[in-house]
Order: structure tokens, then C-alpha cells, then sequence
């Protein structure tokens, strides 16, 4: 029988991290290291990717680089593909490649609409497709999407960033219906606010802090190493049976009004 502890266990396994040069990226490829898996690092500025790598190797991780445009969904199955054939298979996936822009709904640009469309939603779609079609062949394989507290709820200045988020969620539930009979389970997660370089504006600004505390039942922003429980967990055995999920961490934001 399986022990708790061996069921978190990473060991012998290869996660592939989008977007994972700092922030949420940067800190769930260190979490998952930590938990025995060697780390596939990603961005498109090569010279800052090979930084983060070079500091997650000073941690003691097994590092391997692999610079490409998420949103290019060519680019992304030559880079997959490549790395496959090169070197081992892709166990995880972590699709957290995102970006934010802040305007009011009727001022919006639309050319940035596009880019949060690109960016959000279709680079899940562009790397999940490129693995995915590896995992299936193998009969196993984690993809985790990183979504937000945004897939359930709406702020001023940002709905086409909900609606990107609420799309991640539910092509995440898309992912499990198609490809669960081939042994994968694809799964998001939801972070709340957290103090990451996407949200250096709001950390910034007084007023916003002082009402996410109010908001928040934790009366907090989040920690982006909280979020690597979460994403251990749907990497590992433990969640074998969980599919199709958005599992929210957020300090209690979805649950109170």
C-alpha cells in the first residue's frame, strides 16, 4: 500500500514549466524540485530564463532550459517534440504563461484584447496540445493550468482578463473530458491575489491593499510559495482520481461576500 508521504512524492518524474523565469512560474518550478522532479524552465527572454535556472540549480534542482514562444503553437510542438526526443519524457505540465492589462471595458485596445487572448488562453491550448499528444501515447500525464480567482469572479478594469481566466477553466474541464480515458488528469489552479510582478501596481497602492485585506477572510495577500501544496498535489499520485478540477487558493475570496 502506498504511504501519504509517497504519494506526493516527484521523484523520477519531469515537469515542464511555462512562463517560469519569476513569479508563480518561477516559485511552482522550485516547489516541484523540492519534490524530486527535474524542472523544465520556460520564457521567451532566453538571458532571464537561463538566470532563473542558474538560481534554481544553486537550490539543488535538475534544471533543463527550453526557451520558446508559448503562444506559438509551432514553435511550441518543435520545442516539445525536440525536448522528447532529446532528452525524456514530459510527466507535468504547468501552464502558467499569462499576462494582465488594466483598462476600463469601453477604452479597452483591442489589439491588447487579442493579447490576452493569445497569451491566456491560446498558449494552454498550444503546449497542453504538444504534450498532451505525447502523454496519450504513453497512457499517464499531469497538465495543470494556472486559472484565477478572476474564472469565477469579475473587477473593475479587467474584464477581458476574466474572460480569459474563465476560459482557462473551462478548457481545463475540456481537457479532462477528452483525454482522462488516456490516463491524464488535467486540472487548474485558481490563485487569489497574490504578491507577484503582475500585480506590482496593486502591492503598490495603498487604498488596493487595504481593501483586499478587508475582502480577503485570510486579510491577506497571498505568498506565491503557497501555492506550491496545490500544485504537488495535482502532480502527484495523490490526485490520481481528480479530473477536470479548479481548485481555488485564495485566502477565502470565493467563499464570502
Amino acid at each position: 500500500m502506498t504511504t501519504g508521504t509517497e504519494l506526493f512524492n516527484l521523484s523520477g518524474k519531469c515537469a515542464l514549466v511555462t512562463g517560469s523565469s519569476q513569479g508563480i512560474g518561477y516559485a511552482l518550478a522550485l516547489g516541484l524540485s523540492q519534490a524530486g522532479a527535474e524542472i523544465v524552465v520556460n520564457g521567451r527572454d532566453i538571458e532571464k530564463l537561463h538566470t532563473a535556472a542558474g538560481t534554481l540549480r544553486d537550490a539543488g534542482a535538475v534544471v533543463h532550459e527550453l526557451p520558446f514562444d508559448a503562444t506559438d503553437h509551432e514553435a511550441a510542438r518543435a520545442a516539445v517534440d525536440g525536448f522528447e526526443s532529446a532528452h525524456r519524457s514530459i510527466d507535468i505540465l504547468v501552464n502558467n504563461a499569462g499576462m494582465q492589462h488594466r483598462t476600463e471595458l469601453e477604452n479597452f485596445p483591442a489589439d491588447k484584447f487579442e493579447q490576452l487572448l493569445k497569451t491566456n488562453v491560446f498558449s494552454v491550448f498550444a503546449v497542453g496540445q504538444a504534450v498532451a499528444n505525447h502523454m496519450i501515447s504513453r497512457g499517464c500525464g499531469k497538465i495543470i493550468n494556472i486559472a484565477s480567482v478572476q474564472s469565477a469572479l469579475a473587477r473593475p478594469g479587467i474584464a477581458p482578463y476574466t474572460a480569459t481566466k474563465g476560459a482557462v477553466s473551462n478548457l481545463t474541464k475540456g481537457m479532462a473530458t477528452d483525454w482522462a480515458k488516456h490516463g491524464l488528469q488535467c486540472n487548474a489552479i485558481a490563485p487569489g491575489y497574490f504578491d507577484t510582478p503582475l500585480n506590482a501596481a496593486l502591492v503598490a497602492d495603498p487604498e488596493f491593499s487595504a481593501w483586499l485585506e478587508k475582502r480577503t477572510p485570510a486579510g491577506r495577500w497571498g505568498n506565491v510559495e503557497e501555492l506550491i501544496g496545490a500544485c504537488i498535489f495535482l502532480s502527484s499520485g495523490a490526485s490520481s482520481f481528480v479530473n477536470g478540477h479548479t481548485l481555488y487558493v485564495d485566502g477565502g475570496i470565493t467563499a464570502s461576500l
